[in-house]
């Protein structure tokens, strides 16, 4: 029994009818670590998603969760939660009224203290009495989180959590799920929206078509990845441009209009390796480096180019 792993699962198979939805998927979360999974529509991650939370059993292969073996009768404990799909909530009950109910589903009677204390962390304490019909699909995505967070899980499954939230919405979100995983709970989040994950996970996994195309930290995707394209301002953009134009490995390119017109900054395309080249380079000729960002994320750009790979292998 593996008690470091929230989740660790083996070879998971799950198919429905002629469909192959998961196909020999292997998966590792550690206690208090923010793990992403992402994938294009029909990748498996629904399917994944529902196997943690207990809504359906595998084909085949293992799957442990906080470290217990599951079989055919899994159902989720109170240490596991979350939602997929959305969190399913009653519109005609208030914030307040709908965790009462939900508690009572799972066979208990929350204390109006508990349920005031995840609605305050969520940020919904000013709404807590007003129906949910009323509730913006952000606020309706904050509620199924406080909805998640009652029984205090030890791991947390969820699906674009951070879907419909504005700005400041969503830093209260990721701020309560860094909370989270610093206290040991493992999180395991689905999303498409690349900018959450990179800003969350410490670890991802990108399904295409049922299997595993990578599986691990952020930051080896840019070593593994082909060669990014990255914005590099500086103080002198001539000097950078021929600089650029002699490092092995370094190539300028043309960017989309905007980002032309702009005269100080150069775009250059390059893996990890030759930029730390170039911005030694830079450095040692005495040429401040002050924007250097990637046109598009290590973690969208593998996104791309692993799917892509994967789908026309299949």
């Amino acid at each position: 029994m593996d008690t470091r792993h929230a989740v660790r699962a083996r070879g998971i198979s799950k198919g429905f009818g002629d469909v192959v939805a998961l196909d020999g998927v292997d998966l590792d979360v550690t206690q208090g670590q923010i793990h992403g999974l992402v994938g294009p529509n029909g990748a498996g991650k629904t399917t994944l998603l529902g196997l943690l939370l207990g809504l359906a059993v595998a084909d085949g292969g293992s799957l442990e969760i906080l470290g217990a073996p599951v079989g055919r009768e899994f159902a989720a404990p109170d240490a596991v939660a979350g939602f997929v799909d959305g969190p399913g909530l009653y519109p005609s009950l208030t914030a307040r009224q709908n965790l009462a109910a939900l508690a009572r589903l799972r066979g208990g009677r929350q204390r109006t203290a508990d349920i005031d204390d995840v609605l305050d962390e969520v940020g919904l304490t000013a709404v807590a009495d007003e129906r949910a019909r009323g509730f913006s699909l952000g606020m309706r995505q904050r509620l199924g989180l406080a909805a998640a967070l009652l029984t205090r899980p030890r791991l947390l499954v969820l699906d674009e959590p951070a879907n419909g939230l504005d700005p400041a919405g969503k830093r209260h979100v990721h701020g309560v799920l860094d909370r989270l995983a610093a206290d040991g709970t493992a999180v395991v989040v689905s999303s498409h929206r690349m900018d959450d994950l990179e800003a969350l996970c410490s670890e991802v996994t990108l399904l295409a078509t049922g299997r595993v195309v990578f599986s691990g930290p952020l930051g080896k995707l840019a070593t593994d990845s082909r060669a990014l394209d990255y914005r590099l301002r500086t103080s002198d953009p001539e000097a950078a441009r021929r600089l650029a134009d002699g490092t092995d490995g370094v190539r300028i390119v043309d960017a989309e209009a905007a980002v032309r017109q702009d005269a100080g900054l150069v775009v250059v395309r390059a893996r990890v390796p030759a930029l730390d080249e170039l911005v030694a380079r830079l450095v040692t000729s005495g040429i401040a480096v002050r924007e250097l960002a990637p046109v598009v994320s290590p973690l969208e750009a593998a996104f791309l180019e692993l799917t892509a790979s994967r789908e026309a292998d299949g």
